[in-house]
């Protein structure tokens, strides 16, 4: 575990000491869990990630370097920005299993472009489903599919990531050949996530031409 450069304590977060406030400056961009001085795991408090976001803001916010060299102001605006970027990774379940997924090195989505087969008979019927509905009536039946298409989807993704929860407790190993199962259960959810969008764009549409 690092020590902090000021006073030798062990640091928890490798932005800022919280021993004695003093900030940090890593040598390589920390991962999010490092940011956070966290255990790396899919599971995260979100009270604990809140309270802990609060703490390190408050220690490291540039406003209370306004009176310090620009080297060290400097340095608070970026291990700022680093806990912010942080704090959108953990505090989204989706972009936490992709963080970890990589971390672990398992597949990108470039690497792995592929969804879980089941899921692929069930796409092109909700393809054919917006389609329909994009080109129907304004009082056509098929306009209000779209409302049961949208509870599917949603519980689609439920469901989706529940099983990317159970995949990554406990984590995997490195290379592990479940981090490409998990990749495809990623890809699954993202594309529910841009399904769900354009579905909501047509009801837009729909409700702005009545």
């Amino acid at each position: 575990m690092a020590e902090c450069s000021k006073c030798g304590e062990r640091l928890a977060s490798v932005l800022v000491c919280d021993a004695c406030d003093a900030l940090q400056d890593p040598a390589s961009p920390p991962g999010p869990f490092e940011a956070f001085g966290l255990p790396v795991a899919f599971a995260v408090d979100e009270s604990v990630l809140k309270k802990r976001l609060l703490a390190l803001s408050r220690k490291m916010h540039p406003d209370f370097f306004g009176l310090a060299g620009t080297a060290e102001h400097e340095l608070a605006e970026r291990n700022t920005a680093e806990l912010n970027s942080a704090h959108k990774i953990l505090a989204d379940a989706f972009r936490r299993a992709d963080h970890l997924v990589r971390a672990l090195g398992g597949p990108s989505e470039q690497d792995e472009r592929q969804m879980p087969q089941p899921f692929l008979m069930e796409v092109l019927e909700w393809n054919e489903t917006l389609e329909d509905a994009r080109e129907a009536a304004p009082e056509s039946p098929k306009r209000a599919a779209l409302d049961s298409l949208e509870t599917t989807l949603q519980t689609e993704r439920e469901e989706a990531m529940d099983r990317i929860a159970a995949l990554l407790d406990p984590l995997p190993d490195t290379g592990s050949p479940t981090l490409t199962e998990l990749r495809k259960e990623l890809n699954a959810v993202r594309y529910l996530d841009r399904t769900l969008s354009t579905l909501r764009e047509i009801q837009l549409e729909q409700a702005s031409s009545t």
